[in-house]
């Protein structure tokens, strides 16, 4: 078989879910065309599935070297690193492929910025999970010193009655448990609403600017998108310029509003 046969061998075992041996068609067309970025691509494509994250990084990297323009290699990439847990390098594959697939005028560019937005969020939650860790551990240590308190008086000559001091550091522990409550509940609650965050850098807008579309963008990043992608809004493709970009004022009072309520937000 041909090296292009053996590709749409792989593509039909890859559809019917038959992974493993679509890498083997893969890998043999590799063998007959070492030079197809293509075949690397698939490949890490069925790797993704088959959860081998290592394997397919491999893979997409010889991909774009091969083809650096390559956006589904940088999607794969990208899937890779999301199951690795490596947000950061997921995210700036992903957001890489999204420019690519952009400017290529592709139509899988919605698949790619929900991806990145799965990405910011696990990003968000390990960040969360720290502090909450970082805050069980503040909270042990409190109690720990209210113990060593309350040991310290009772070994020594007692003014009032013991359990009046078992009373207090009761009640002392008691407030340090509500006060770690009020922020477990405040920490339950954060969220930052879409519209205030921009819709090619999903991070949250400081200088929204609105499109003829009525489409409001981080101007940073829009600015980015006219000057590096072309002159087109990157939702809706309507022609877009930078004089058609307009402040949103009104949006931008409520995210300032937002973020002096809400100074985590800074790290989302």
């Amino acid at each position: 078989m041909s090296a292009s046969q053996l590709k749409a061998q792989g593509n039909k075992l890859f559809s019917a879910g038959q992974y493993g041996q679509a890498v083997e068609c893969y890998s043999k067309a590799m063998l007959k065309d070492p030079g197809d970025s293509k075949f690397y691509g698939n490949r890490a494509l069925c790797y993704n599935r088959m959860t081998k994250y290592s394997e397919s990084l491999t893979d997409c990297q010889k991909a774009i070297e091969l083809n650096q323009r390559y956006a589904k290699a940088f999607y794969f990439q990208g899937e890779a690193l999301l199951g690795l847990e490596k947000y950061d390098e997921a995210i700036s594959s992903l957001t890489k492929s999204l420019q690519l697939a952009t400017e290529q005028h592709l139509f899988f560019g919605d698949e790619i910025s929900t991806k990145i937005k799965l990405a910011k969020s696990l990003r968000w939650q390990r960040k969360e999970q720290h502090r909450e860790k970082e805050e069980i551990e503040l909270q042990t240590f409190l109690n720990g010193l209210i113990d060593e308190k309350k040991k310290s008086i009772l070994d020594a000559p007692l003014s009032r009655p013991a359990d009046e001091f078992d009373a207090e550091m009761d009640c002392r522990k008691r407030q340090v448990a509500d006060l770690f409550a009020m922020v477990d509940e405040r920490r339950s609650k954060r969220e930052v609403p879409d519209n205030l965050c921009c819709q090619i850098s999903y991070e949250v807008m400081r200088d929204p600017v609105i499109t003829p579309s009525g489409v409001s963008y981080d101007r940073s990043s829009i600015q980015e998108h006219l000057e590096r992608v072309g002159h087109f809004d990157p939702l809706t493709r309507a022609p877009l310029t930078h004089n058609d970009l307009i402040p949103n004022l009104a949006l931008k009072e409520v995210i300032e509003d937002f973020l002096a309520k809400n100074e985590w937000a800074d790290d989302y």
